[in-house]
């Protein structure tokens, strides 16, 4: 039934010629419980596809917002990281050339920096393989709950 607008264009009016409120369904009356169980359902759905598409929008917007921080943040870690690149590397040349005056051949001194270069990197691999193995899986706790709410929900049919 097509329920004409009022004077204003605004709300709506009855038959009556009394406004239906507005935000509320126009085949609904103002009492909740003077409507028809396909009426609550009808407005439920659409109240709560409104909700979803706000909330949505809302996750958007503060993601887009998170992201940018983010970005800016990365580029600041990547800047860092280039120039930790180059402090390491002047405090590699450092060590050569300190061990090449002591010893007289500066290929000994590289080969020799290498050397405890690669025994640390040897130790630190290693040991960063056993915190990962000790952290696998990821969250065990989750991993349970999950597998009872699967058997919960398979009992539900």
């Amino acid at each position: 039934m097509a329920v004409p607008a009022g004077p204003s264009g605004s709300q709506p009016v009855t038959s009556g010629s009394q406004p239906v409120a507005s935000g509320s369904h126009p085949a609904m009356s103002d009492d909740p419980r003077d409507a028809s169980f396909g009426e609550l359902v009808k407005q439920l759905s659409t109240d709560t596809s409104t909700l979803i598409r706000q909330e949505m929008a809302l996750a958007r917007a503060e993601i887009k917002e998170t992201g940018k921080k983010a970005g800016v943040g990365a580029g600041m870690f990547g800047a860092a990281g280039l120039l930790g690149l180059g402090a390491f590397g002047a405090l590699t040349a450092c060590f050569i050339a300190l061990l090449a005056t002591a010893l007289d051949h500066t290929w000994l001194a590289a080969l020799i920096v290498a050397l405890v270069y690669g025994a640390i990197a040897g130790v630190l691999a290693l040991q960063g393989k056993n915190k990962i193995q000790e952290a696998t899986p990821p969250a065990p706790q989750t991993v349970e709950t999950v597998k009872e709410d699967v058997e919960w929900a398979k009992t539900r049919r």
